[in-house]
């Protein structure tokens, strides 16, 4: 397996062959090798290409580095899948290749010029580029060789490098245990608010917000799973309680399944107000992505064919919303502001009710996280001393309080069930919001931008009528 990264350099060229094919780690340059120059003087050759090409400003090399798993390749085979990428992917490009054996994992390094010696043309690195030709075809070649590649939904795709290291050698990572976590008390859980009393007893701390985050206890940065796996985002973690997380995981149900409501035919209305505006804006600027309208336009109407999705959702609010006039836009901001004082208001009273009970919860949860502490103390292993004492202190304030252990775990599931219930609406109610806000600030704009085109349009046609 070959995990492979590029990097763009606007200058160093000398310094970047000199590190690849430095003779402490390819045994004294012997896993190296060049295509279109030669390793003495691919410096100059590739500076002499610039000149001769007149295009010497802008990025000066590319360097591609494929890191191998440890113990699965040999050095010679390394510089044999680096000399056949590059014969495929960089035809025409001066490159340089080593070796490096100075580590544990046997990586290749490539350097070649950003521009081609042949046809001058430069050589643009992006998103798409890698993911279909460098990563595709190293990959291929890693299969073709018999070694394991990184398939397609696996974790390590979206890892970084130390992770994907630490895990090569068979150590844990935190990535590794929280993802273990999270999907033991998903199993456990009975609901969101139980799943997030299960995660605080296993130790972590967690960030409420656009996106769960979790950290262990005395760490600095949160963590933030759902970026990768949509499973642990609170949408996902929800469906994951109530439906099957085994099916889920094997790619049998979708992690946030659409279920959108069933329509019956209805004969097509006739717009008028708010949405005979967006009707009429939305043609124009699909007839703009045809290329059927004149190709001259208005700066605003450039940037607006950008925002064509966005103007695409505002119709869908306005239509499912049946906001029509000004005066409908204004009862419907009216309700939903008083929507979301009377959510703010219940979360208010929800986090007064979390703030009295907090030293209790963060106590029930120091009792169950810090359960195995005593144990290892009770058994005469040093360095246990201030977990201990914090065990101990947190049993005592249970003790002291008075309520069941049992009976103050459903309570603070109910509490954080609720909280995360109430800061979902709100996030969906100022969302409505903003969406009035900016349908009520564009709606001029967008009748400018109708009345130009109109007029430019009939310009056109007299332009065409007076020409015949």
């Amino acid at each position: 397996m070959a995990v492979t990264k590029i990097l763009a350099r606007r200058g160093g060229l000398a310094q970047a062959i000199a590190y690849v094919v430095n003779g402490d780690k390819t045994e004294e340059q012997v896993l190296t090798a060049a295509q279109g120059c030669s390793i003495g003087s691919a410096c100059a050759e590739m500076q002499d290409a610039k000149i001769r090409w007149n295009k010497t400003d802008g990025v000066q090399l590319y360097h591609i580095i494929q890191s191998f798993r440890p113990g699965e390749i040999t050095p010679g085979l390394a510089l044999e899948i680096a000399q056949e990428f590059v014969r495929e992917h960089l035809p025409g490009y001066q490159a340089v290749i080593g070796i490096h054996t100075d580590r544990e994992h046997i990586h290749a390094h490539i350097v070649f010029n950003s521009v081609n010696q042949l046809t001058g043309e430069k050589y643009h690195s992006n998103a798409r580029s890698y993911y279909q030709q460098i990563r595709a075809i190293s990959d291929r070649l890693c299969r073709e060789h018999g070694l394991s590649v990184i398939m397609a939904g696996e974790s390590a795709k979206a890892i970084s490098y130390v992770e994907w290291l630490r895990q090569s050698k068979g150590q844990p990572t935190f990535r590794s245990m929280l993802e273990a976590d999270l999907r033991d008390a998903i199993r456990d859980a009975n609901d969101l608010g139980h799943f997030f009393l299960l995660m605080e007893h296993k130790g972590y701390e967690i960030h409420h917000g656009g996106r769960l985050g979790f950290r262990l206890r005395g760490q600095d940065r949160y963590q933030y799973p759902g970026r990768q796996d949509p499973l642990f985002t609170e949408d996902g973690i929800r469906t994951a309680i109530q439906g099957n997380l085994e099916q889920i995981e094997a790619g049998l149900r979708p992690v946030l399944p659409a279920r959108p409501a069933y329509q019956p035919y209805r004969k097509h209305p006739k717009y008028s107000g708010f949405l005979a505006l967006y009707v009429h804006y939305l043609y124009l600027l699909g007839k703009i992505e045809k290329r059927q309208y004149p190709p001259r336009m208005t700066p605003h109407l450039r940037q607006a064919v950008m925002r064509f999705e966005r103007y695409q959702a505002q119709f869908a609010f306005l239509r499912e919303n049946d906001i029509t006039t000004p005066a409908d836009m204004a009862a419907f901001e009216q309700r939903t502001e008083e929507t979301l004082g009377r959510l703010t208001k219940q979360r208010t009273l929800l986090n007064v009710r979390k703030k009295k009970r907090q030293p209790l919860y963060a106590a029930l949860a120091d009792a169950e996280a810090l359960e195995p502490s005593r144990a290892l103390y009770e058994e005469g292993l040093t360095g246990m001393e201030q977990e201990f004492e914090q065990y101990m202190k947190a049993v005592k304030l249970l003790e002291d309080s008075g309520i069941p252990q049992e009976m103050l775990k459903k309570e603070k599931a109910e509490v954080y069930e609720q909280l995360s219930e109430v800061n979902r609406e709100i996030r969906a109610e100022r969302e409505k919001w903003k969406l009035c806000r900016e349908i009520c600030r564009q709606t001029p704009a967008m009748e400018q931008d109708i009345q130009k085109t109109e007029e430019h349009q009939k310009e056109v046609r007299e332009h065409e009528h007076r020409r015949r």
